[in-house]
């Protein structure tokens, strides 16, 4: 394991030219997969975690996220015009993928002939579908062997895009003639409700209903989550109220799961009334009273956090390692490191020892506070606590490194992580392909990928936001098109974000034939781009005389607006 000794003295020799620029508050830690997540997640272990979810309701037009925002890399593309570069330490592996060079049509990035059945299937669900009844008809005649592990692929590929989805899966279960499994069908679920078509949802429910034994408290769980993620937190409310009308029992595990969703969704006021209302015939325990002492941390209400832990303790339930760290996290949001050592100190004195979650919610503090010397001390006071740390711990760690500037001191972290016998998950990977992106160090940022890759690491959609705009900013349209079409086989579809960044990007570049057919997938998607993406594309048409398709892009977006 590094010392703090080691790391000074590295950075005494060689101190990076320049630090990362800080961007808003918590939303860093979101873009990078969620270090807060992650940790929230461990406050209340009542129910599977959902996968990341940065899908909005196909009705909204959400605030950006951050990564797609100017970073102040102003005049940086016209220095980069040559569109089919590819670093040469990964073009061998890029061009094994067999990405066709020069002009690719961004609407279809899979333009290989396809063998597999997950790609003789995808052919046909990348098209537009007005139903999913139409999606049925298109795979009459697809002949594949309709396997468990086809659908499941299918579902989670073309996650985002809930009409291809749906039909598939029903063409699926006519077409082998067996009922879907019950993972199946909850995943199809959670897929409607990410997308938040909540009726049809609820329609499918109800189908799993007359099946015995489908409808679980993990199908109530995907309900509860996206629901109360929407923000309708009543729904949520009720929907728990009545999961006994699907056999399901409404118990201290169910409230406590809703309570979890509420608060991780920014309604702690909603968690306190549903603790009111149900506590009388469900009993509250330890976990609930964490939850709720959590929620009133979280929006920084510690009067109403004490209290809680007060009552906590009226009925018999000592404050355990979470309670603490809740108020820990607390107490680092506003900066109050002295308040952070008088309670761990607390701790000490009533024989609980800082977890590793505690330690990380210190790190990633002190790495926005760029508090460096603080986050090297919290490290050695972890290794002498005999505390061992964990993926998301070097993260975080590797986080607060970059954050100083000290990239190579966080490479140095990263290559200690596999000596200490700690495997780096997607966290850790997206840190630090966040970093060598920001700084548009594009082959360290492929590399990266391409390790990912090797050591079977699953990226997701945080993974390739700074790739996509690194290559934007870099003009590299063939690295951009084989990241496209890596992400398609890795299961991951466009998101709102990811078209409004390729959108935007694409018009500075002058690629205003791409960038508009990606608006106008965009649109058939149901997703609504924000005025800021619009007016970008349609005076970028405008200066460059695409007069036709500007009106063309101008009705579909009255159309857009109107449904």
């Amino acid at each position: 394991m590094l010392s703090k000794a080691k790391l000074l003295r590295c950075s005494s020799l060689r101190q990076a030219p320049f630090c990362l620029k800080s961007i808003c508050g918590e939303d860093y830690a979101n873009s990078l997969n969620g270090f807060s997540s992650v940790l929230i997640n461990a406050f209340c272990n009542v129910a599977e975690p959902l996968e990341a979810d940065t899908s909005p309701a196909a009705d909204e037009s959400p605030e950006l996220p951050d990564w797609v925002k100017s970073s102040g890399e102003k005049g940086r593309s016209k220095k980069f015009k040559d569109d089919d570069f590819v670093p040469p330490s990964v073009s061998y592996w890029i061009e094994n993928h067999k990405i066709r060079a020069g002009d690719v049509d961004m609407k279809s990035v899979v333009n290989d002939i396809v063998e597999t059945d997950i790609d003789k299937v995808s052919e046909i669900l990348k098209n537009q579908f007005e139903s999913p009844d139409s999606v049925v008809k298109a795979l009459d005649g697809c002949h594949v062997d309709v396997s468990e592990g086809l659908v499941e692929q299918v579902l989670r590929r073309f996650s985002c895009d809930w009409i291809p989805a749906l039909g598939f899966f029903k063409w699926a279960e006519m077409h082998k003639g067996v009922t879907h499994s019950a993972d199946l069908y909850n995943l199809m679920v959670d897929n409607l409700g990410k997308t938040r078509k909540f009726d049809m949802m609820w329609e499918l429910v109800g189908e799993m209903k007359d099946i015995e034994g489908y409808v679980t408290s993990k199908t109530m769980t995907k309900v509860v989550r996206r629901i109360a993620r929407a923000r309708k937190y009543d729904d949520a409310i009720e929907a728990v109220e009545k999961m006994a009308l699907f056999g399901v029992k409404k118990d201290i595990t169910a409230m406590n799961m809703l309570m979890d969703s509420l608060v991780k969704q920014g309604s702690v006021e909603h968690a306190e009334r549903v603790f009111f209302d149900f506590k009388d015939h469900i009993a509250p325990n330890s976990q609930t009273y964490n939850v709720l002492v959590h929620g009133w941390c979280k929006i920084r209400q510690m009067d109403k956090a004490k209290t809680t832990i007060d009552e906590m303790k009226q009925q018999g339930f000592h404050p355990d390692a979470m309670t603490y760290t809740s108020i820990i996290e607390s107490y680092c949001r506003e900066r109050d490191f002295r308040k952070v050592e008088a309670t761990i100190e607390e701790m000490k004195q009533n024989d609980l020892q800082p977890s590793v979650v505690t330690y990380t919610v210190m790190m990633t503090a002190l790495s926005k506070a760029k508090e460096t010397e603080k986050a090297l001390e919290v490290y050695e006071q972890m290794k002498q606590n005999n505390c061992s740390p964990d993926a998301t711990f070097y993260s975080a760690f590797i986080n607060a490194l970059s954050q100083a500037g000290r990239l190579k001191d966080s490479d140095a972290v990263f290559e200690d992580m596999s000596r200490e016998g700690v495997c780096p998950d997607v966290a850790t990977y997206n840190t630090l392909i966040y970093i060598a992106g920001k700084n548009l160090q594009e082959e360290k940022a492929l590399n990266l990928l391409k390790k990912m890759e090797e050591d079977e690491c699953k990226p997701d959609l945080n993974t390739y936001a700074p790739l996509l705009k690194m290559c934007c900013i870099l003009n590299r349209m063939k690295v951009l098109s084989f990241l496209l079409s890596h992400m398609f086989k890795n299961d991951v579809g466009i998101d709102f974000g990811s078209y409004a960044l390729l959108v935007s990007r694409l018009c500075k570049n002058g690629r205003h034939d791409r960038a508009c057919s990606l608006f106008e997938e965009m649109l058939k998607k149901g997703f609504v781009p924000m005025d800021c993406t619009y007016q970008i594309l349609i005076k970028g048409l405008e200066r460059v005389g695409m007069l036709e398709e500007k009106q063309r892009l101008e009705n579909l977006m009255l159309g857009a607006q109107k449904s």
